[in-house]
């Protein structure tokens, strides 16, 4: 007999990774290939490199905050579908419209630059974990249609 929540909760957990890994791949970028810097620079070339630095810097602390609010979310749906909670389903429907929500504006917000204030891959990152988010929500819908 197929264990309850078992699909949802895989992607429950595999949101959880690419949250997780969306995070680091700021920090990554920060320290290795400078997306960020570069597109900060192509923005704002009369920027000093600590201006760019400093907004750098800032970038880092908004997407850590953002990724560590994506993790809570996420570990707090999978406790409440491991326990059975009621609210389990309504929950995550609503922090997936927050997550989406958020990548997009990620992706898509523009600065003053007339330039989005994110890297395209960085936008993009930000928005793999809805789709594990997707998966998780249909699937607990799901289990309790079949219910």
């Amino acid at each position: 007999m197929a264990q309850p929540f078992r699909g949802p909760l895989a992607a429950l957990y595999a949101g959880l990774a690419l949250t997780v890994l969306a995070t680091i791949a700021a920090y990554v970028d920060h320290s290795t290939t400078h997306l960020l810097a570069e597109h900060i620079r192509a923005g704002y070339p009369a920027y000093s490199q600590s201006q760019i630095d400093s907004a750098g810097t800032t970038y880092l602390v908004v997407l850590s905050v953002i990724g560590a609010f994506g993790v809570l979310g996420w570990l707090t749906t999978i406790w409440a579908v491991k326990a059975g909670k009621g609210w389990a389903r309504p929950a995550a429907t609503v922090l997936l419209v927050l997550g989406i929500g958020t990548g997009l504006a990620g992706l898509l917000t523009k600065d003053t630059s007339g330039a989005t204030g994110l890297p395209p891959a960085l936008g993009l990152a930000g928005m793999l974990p809805c789709l594990a988010g997707v998966l998780a929500v249909v699937l607990l819908w799901r289990e309790r249609n079949s219910a």
